[in-house]
């Protein structure tokens, strides 16, 4: 009866984790049940892909307005320095720098980490849109405490078949096959269900409503991967390499 313990420490562990999983997705689905309609490209962008995406999309921006220029070596110009139409423009601008050029790579945390996308970040949190910080990790954590149970619960009915005899095997395997099952369908319906991005449901319903037509509303649910390859080489260039470029003396103020 060694196999006993183990049993119930299988269950217990399971049981923890699939309880905790349940409190988290219960929470998650409550934020936002009346939030109010209507969404900006750079609100949609944060909820698809968070502060690097609203940067990602306000370079973009600036690029296609001729107010900086991209390169696929992964540098951008200033072109027009007093250019930025709104906050997060203007903070992209600050990112670059006084020399008017910097890696991609280099501006994107910078814009990320700015005031004012902060700031837009806690607005879409009050209107119960995006998720706030503690929710997510609290989410994240619930995923894997999950996979973690459902792993030790398999080690340990791995274990407790090597302590019985061989007859014993089965009933003893069956045992462990409950907190098996459990924590499996769990694990799946909480992966099935997991936030997208960093919006609540009531963020996600909004961004299933955007157009799929416009540019730059793809951009901000999608990300730098529906871009033109010229765009896409400077969002994927690493710093390594966009130095590189600059000192075998690539001239980064022309489009490529």
């Amino acid at each position: 009866m060694l196999w006993v313990p183990l049993l119930l420490l299988a269950v217990l562990v399971t049981g923890i984790a699939c309880a905790r999983a349940c409190r988290d997705a219960v929470t998650v689905d409550l934020l936002g049940r009346e939030a109010a309609p209507g969404l900006t490209v750079l609100e949609a962008a944060y909820l698809a892909g968070g502060p690097l995406r609203v940067a990602d999309l306000a370079l973009v921006s600036l690029h296609r307005a001729r107010l900086v220029l991209l390169a696929h070596t992964g540098w951008v110009t200033v072109v027009d320095p007093d250019g930025g139409r709104d906050e997060v423009e203007r903070a992209v601008l600050l990112a670059i720098g006084a020399e008017g050029q910097a890696p991609v790579p280099v501006v994107r945390p910078r814009v990320a980490g700015a005031e004012c996308v902060r700031a837009l970040a806690e607005g879409l949190v009050a209107r119960g849109l995006a998720l706030p910080e503690p929710v997510r990790r609290a989410t994240a954590a619930g995923g894997r405490g999950l996979r973690a149970a459902f792993l030790l619960t398999l080690g340990l009915g791995a274990v407790a078949a090597l302590l019985v005899p061989v007859e014993q095997r089965g009933p003893v395997l069956a045992w462990f096959a409950l907190p098996l099952v459990a924590g499996g369908l769990c694990l799946l319906v909480a992966r099935a269900d997991a936030p997208a991005g960093w919006a609540s449901p009531a963020g996600r319903r909004l961004l299933a409503e955007l157009s799929r037509r416009d540019p730059m509303t793809a951009l901000a649910r999608r990300g730098t991967g529906v871009l033109e390859p010229g765009l896409r080489a400077a969002f994927r260039a690493p710093v390594r390499t966009s130095l590189r470029a600059a000192f075998r003396g690539h001239d980064t103020r022309h489009l490529p």
